[in-house]
This record gives C-alpha cells, sequence and structure tokens, in this order.
C-alpha cells in the first residue's frame, strides 16, 4: 500500500507542471483575444452623439419619411420677428372732420417682436408697431401710431411631435392671439386729435409656415380697439375706434 502511495505522489508531482503550463497558455490566449477584440472596436468609425439634450446645437433637420408635413425640429425657446401690414379700410373705422367722414387709404403697419415659446402650444411676445394712415379725398393729411403691446399666443395645432427620441415640427400651425398695446398718435394738421391711445383688446388669428427648421413666415390678421380721442380732426375725446390690418412677417426662432 505504501509503494501505490509514493507512485500516486510522484505522479501528481508529475502532472501538476504540465497541467499548470496549459492553464497558463490558456489564460494568455485570452488575454490576447480580448485586446485584439478591443483594438478592433477602436479601429470602427462610430460617430459622437450629438451634444446636448437632443443636439440642441445641432440644427441640420430630414424629412421624417413616413410624414410630409412634419420635420426632425430641435426645440428653441425664443424668436424674432419683422414685419409689415396692410390696412383695411373696409374693416377700419373712418376718420371724422367735423359731419364729414373719411376712409383711409394706402395704410400700413410695420412690426418687431421679441418672443418666448413657453410651450409647444403657448407662447408670448412683445412687440412694437408703427402705423401710418392716409386718407381718401383728403389731400397733406395724415395720421401715425407708435405703441408697444403684449400678446399671448395660442397655436390650434401642437408644434412639436415627439417620436421616440426624435422631435419633429409642424410645417403648417393656425393660432390666434390676444393683447393689449400702449402707446401715441399723431394726426398731422390743424385740430388733430393727438394724445396717448390704448389698443385694448388687440386680437390675431392667423396661420404659421415654416421655410426651413428655424425661419417661418406668419400671415395673420389683427384687430385693435383703438381708446383714445377719437380717429380724425376736431373729435371729441374719449373716442373709441377699432382698426383692422393684414399683417405679414418672418419668425426666425433661436
Amino acid at each position: 500500500m505504501k509503494k501505490l502511495s509514493y507512485l500516486g505522489f510522484f505522479a501528481a508531482l508529475i502532472t501538476t507542471p504540465v497541467m499548470a503550463e496549459y492553464s497558463n497558455d490558456q489564460f494568455r490566449a485570452e488575454i490576447l483575444e480580448g485586446l485584439d477584440m478591443v483594438s478592433a472596436r477602436a479601429n470602427i468609425d462610430v460617430p459622437d452623439p450629438a451634444p446636448g439634450e437632443l443636439g440642441l446645437d445641432v440644427y441640420q433637420t430630414a424629412d421624417a419619411g413616413y410624414n410630409p408635413d412634419v420635420q426632425v425640429y430641435i426645440p428653441t425657446s425664443m424668436y424674432v420677428r419683422i414685419g409689415a401690414g396692410l390696412n383695411l379700410p373696409f374693416a377700419t373705422d373712418k376718420a371724422k372732420v367735423g359731419d364729414k367722414e373719411y376712409s383711409t387709404s394706402g395704410s400700413w403697419t410695420t412690426q418687431i417682436g421679441l418672443g418666448w415659446n413657453l410651450s409647444s402650444y403657448v407662447r408670448t411676445e412683445i412687440d412694437f408697431q408703427e402705423s401710418t394712415f392716409n386718407f381718401s379725398d383728403i389731400e397733406d393729411a395724415q395720421a401715425s401710431y407708435q405703441t408697444f403691446g403684449g400678446m399671448l399666443y395660442f397655436d390650434f395645432a401642437r408644434r412639436y411631435i415627439q417620436t421616440g427620441d426624435i422631435t419633429y415640427r409642424r410645417r403648417f400651425v393656425p393660432f390666434m392671439g390676444l393683447g393689449a398695446a400702449a402707446g401715441i398718435y399723431k394726426f398731422d394738421g390743424a385740430g388733430g386729435a393727438d394724445g396717448f391711445v390704448i389698443a385694448a383688446p388687440r386680437a390675431t388669428l392667423g396661420f404659421n409656415v415654416m421655410l426651413t427648421e428655424l425661419i417661418g413666415i406668419d400671415i395673420m390678421y389683427q384687430y385693435q380697439m383703438m381708446i383714445g380721442n377719437g380717429f380724425g380732426w376736431d373729435v371729441r375725446a374719449g373716442g373709441v375706434d377699432n382698426i383692422s390690418n393684414i399683417m405679414a412677417s418672418f419668425r426666425v426662432n433661436f
């Protein structure tokens, strides 16, 4: 029995280095294989993800493919507006000179504003408008308004559409707005109704069309109820007059 035990002991001593040598080689092979895989992966050209939430500084867009009415769009928080409009004589009160009334003619308005997108449906805006009025059958007579106002706009369709991690923006969105403005007005000539004016309410109804991912056009009807000294010459104080315009403006998001 002792001889058998000695024999088993010597057999174990002899085979141990062989097993150790085999295990070491296998370990080295696995390490080398892992390094080769890491090197191969490092050589793959993988584009870096756009920085920021949804890549806020990436403004390139692409068609959605499945829906021609939407584009890939990065939501923005603010915008600027610049535009102009024409007065609608049939929807504007006539100016008064004594007992006579005269319709507006060839009158226009310019506008510049700064807005904030509060949500996908709501935005607010402050703006400056300057209006110039001419009148039919009255030569060398002109009136002007300069007003600062604030508006709250409501979009009738969701501007931002999210599909998974991708946000789209509609190209066509109708909207309405409601607000007020205040400023001064001046009627050139003797007896002109000059002074302070309040436009309350000021209301709009229109639609927005996106030309690019950041620039769009707003077409809208604007109504203003002017509270002041009357619309014309030699008119009573405290008059209330209605003025209507068709406005077109560029809206640039940033």
